[in-house]
Parts: structure tokens; sequence; C-alpha cells
């Protein structure tokens, strides 16, 4: 990814958060920067993993379930703060993204984040990454653990920082955390169940999708794991319009469906990678 990629996707950034009780969308983000609409949806897409306008949306709807909790705004003010012509448009997106009314969400009193501001990492060189480079987590890893876990907060549905910060330095302290460092940027991370084979947590920085290292990660965790158990996880369901393309990754690797699942008042799905498609995957990361 070049210099001028990184500096548009942070300019963009930028702006958007400086804006988020504005209008907002490609073309007004475009001319704002000085940019082509089509280069500036590309770039960013490629960078961060969504599209510009599903960035925009998830950071306002952010915002907004922050007021729901944390303020006693009424909604409609709050629909129109983000953007939106009436409470019932709001009411819409706001249930097909967290799952509750505005009304529901603000009487649960616990907010999390759908999208959290999105920060580039200038990347040092475009290194091709083995199984080799993945290491055992430490204590010191735990605050570059962390930014990674606040750039892909999109694939984990009601994120409890504080909760998740108790269950990490579990793992951690157990050997059950493998990370992927450039520098002092973690890259990637997994947190697994030995017991009953199972991937807990499981990020790949968005700059760094698609170029192999999902497949190395499971590459090293079939090392960790004895016997022919299925390796299983738990996503998000199909149709699902939070979902970034989280389950299409997992698709990709060779996993497949299996029972529906309530997680935290959430609907997820679990999702299994039979012994035969682990040696598969393992062999394809060996062979890069």
């Amino acid at each position: 990814m070049g210099e001028q990629s990184t500096l548009l996707v942070s300019q963009a950034v930028g702006y958007i958060e400086e804006n988020l009780d504005h209008k907002l969308g490609l073309d007004q983000v475009a001319e704002a920067l000085y940019y082509s609409k089509f280069y500036l949806h590309r770039t960013f897409r490629k960078t961060a993993g969504l599209t510009l306008h599903a960035y925009i949306q998830r950071r306002k709807l952010t915002e907004a379930a922050k007021l729901l909790v944390f303020s006693e705004m009424p909604i409609l003010d709050i629909a129109l703060l983000c953007g939106y012509e009436s409470q019932q448009a709001f009411t819409e997106i706001f249930k097909a993204i967290y799952k509750r009314t505005p009304a529901k969400f603000r009487s649960a009193g616990m907010f999390y984040p759908l999208q959290l501001e999105f920060c580039i990492h200038q990347e040092r060189e475009k290194k091709k990454y083995t199984k080799e480079d993945i290491n055992f987590a430490a204590i010191s890893d735990i605050k570059a653990w962390m930014e990674l876990v606040r750039l892909t907060v999109d694939g984990y549905p009601c994120m409890d920082e504080r909760s998740y910060l108790n269950s990490l330095q579990y793992y951690i302290s157990h050997q059950r955390a493998l990370l992927l460092r450039e520098g002092n940027t973690v890259i990637g991370g997994m947190c697994y169940s030995p017991e009953k084979g199972g991937i807990d947590f499981w990020a790949v920085h968005p700059q760094y999708r698609g170029r192999g290292i999902e497949e190395i990660f499971l590459s090293r965790l079939t090392e960790e794991l004895s016997g022919e158990r299925e390796i299983s996880l738990t996503t998000y369901r199909a149709g699902d319009q939070a979902d970034t393309g989280y389950r299409e990754t997992y698709f990709r690797l060779g996993f497949v469906e299996r029972e529906l699942l309530v997680e935290y008042g959430y609907p997820t799905q679990r999702l299994v990678l039979s012994s035969k498609n682990r040696e598969e995957t393992r062999n394809g990361a060996n062979a890069k």
C-alpha cells in the first residue's frame, strides 16, 4: 500500500470524524479532499476493509447508540443528528444493525460500538509472513493487542472491552493467545480453547487482510491442537447487515455452517472446519 493511499484514507477518516453531525457521503468527502470519488471509494475499501459509505453509517450509528445510553436526548433528535430524515428511517436501520429498536437499546442501558475510528498503520515493508512469525502473546503485548481489537470491533457483536480485557489476560497467561507483529503493531491475533478446539477471538488488521495471514494462523493453530477434532468459531448469521465480510472469509477458508446460536443476546451461528479442510489449509499455507 502506497504512502499516498494511507494519507488519503487518514484524511478521509479525519474529515468524517470532524463532521459526524453533518450530512456525509462519498460525494461530500471526495469533494472536500479534492479527489475523484471513484478513486476514494476504491482506496478506502482496500485499506479499511469496508466501503466509505458503510464506515460512515457505522460510525454514525455507534455515536447514536452512545447518545441513547449516556444521554436523555430524544430519539428523534438523535435521528436528525445522524442525518436521517425521520425517526422511522433511523429506527429501521438501527434495528437492522443493532438487533434492537433505539428505544429498547436505551432501556437495556448497555452500549457497545459497531465501528470505532479507523487508524491507519504505515507499513514498513511489504513482507511475506509465515506461521513461524506467529508467537505466543505476552502481558507486555496487551496495549498493542487492544489497538487491534478496536480496529476490528466490527467483527464482534456486543464487544465489551472491560470483559474482553479480563479474558485476554487469562488466554495470555495460559499460552492460548497467538499474535503476529509488524514492529510495534499487532497485525493479527487469535485466542483459542484447546479443550474444545474453539477459536474464541480472531482478528487480522484490515490493511493486511487477503494476504494469506488468515491461512498461516490456521496452520499454526493446527500445530497447537491435537487430535482430529473440528475447529469451531461463531460469527454473524447469513444476511446480517452488521457483517462486513467475516462469513465470506471463513467460508473461503473452508468453514461450514452448523447450528444457530444467541450470544449475549445477539443472534450468531457456529461454523466448523473439518480435519480434512484443516489439512488442506495447512498445506496451502506451507506452500506460500
